[in-house]
């Protein structure tokens, strides 16, 4: 977790014990002590949209998640670790913030993908309509099984229509909060040890983690609970911010 959203965790705590001390105090105290996250890129190359299967525009340039499954991005990052290398699919609701599906795999094919499609749609109510599912032209995307399992459940298709991350940005974000504040010191041992970290992860993140585009609710409030009248507001401004917020720096953790 970053530096502000364990600050704003603690607030009250440092209060009820009588500790004074501000935000930068408080950054300068975890730096001398060396536990601010530090930033890390990758390189990896995990997207594949050089091949002949049908690729969909983009159906969300114009449109803001009004709530809890309106929008669903995704998107695969690759994990390496101390003890092995993993490819992780991320789902997540573009409102809330909530991680809605999620896998490991030790490789990059498209059924690894459908698992974390399949946990997503588990839940969704029978007759559940309006859902967008947005993601890269990569080829796990645009494959017959994980197009079928999106038919099967009336979810539209969006895609990107470019290589600008930003045309995906808010499910690059997750990718670098999840792999940043959480993954990368990990020792991992085997994929089932894989497994059960990503699962303690996403249930931290889910559950734990604040976040300022939501008033620092955490995204599993804000999706079970649906309290997009406290919400939709700040969005509205947030949601159109971002897009040039995220063009100086898409792999920010201050969200």
């Amino acid at each position: 977790m970053g530096g502000r959203k364990l600050f704003y965790k603690l607030e009250s705590f440092l209060q009820s014990h009588g500790i004074k001390i501000g935000r930068d105090a408080f950054f300068d105290l975890m730096r001398d002590h060396h536990l601010l996250i530090k930033q890390r890129k990758s390189y990896h190359v995990t997207t594949n949209s050089n091949h002949w299967m049908r690729k969909y525009p983009n159906l969300i340039r114009e449109q803001e998640p009004m709530g809890p499954n309106h929008i669903w991005v995704s998107d695969l990052t690759y994990w390496k670790t101390k003890g092995g290398h993993y490819y992780i699919s991320l789902i997540t609701d573009a409102f809330s913030r909530k991680i809605v599906g999620y896998h490991v795999a030790e490789n990059m094919e498209a059924i690894q993908s459908v698992a974390a499609l399949k946990m997503a749609v588990k839940p969704l109510k029978i007759g559940h309509t309006g859902l967008i599912h947005h993601s890269d032209r990569g080829s796990q995307y645009c494959s017959s099984q994980y197009v079928s399992v999106l038919n099967k459940h009336n979810i539209q298709i969006s895609m990107t229509e470019n290589s600008d991350p930003l045309e995906n940005a808010i499910a690059e974000r997750i990718n670098g909060i999840i792999k940043g504040e959480y993954l990368f010191d990990y020792r991992i041992n085997s994929l089932l040890h894989a497994k059960e970290v990503l699962k303690a992860v996403v249930k931290l993140y889910n559950e734990e983690r604040p976040h300022n585009s939501l008033n620092n609710y955490t995204p599993e409030t804000i999706h079970e609970n649906h309290l997009e009248t406290q919400i939709k507001r700040l969005w509205k401004n947030y949601y159109r911010n971002e897009i040039n917020w995220e063009k100086k720096n898409v792999n920010s953790f201050q969200d």
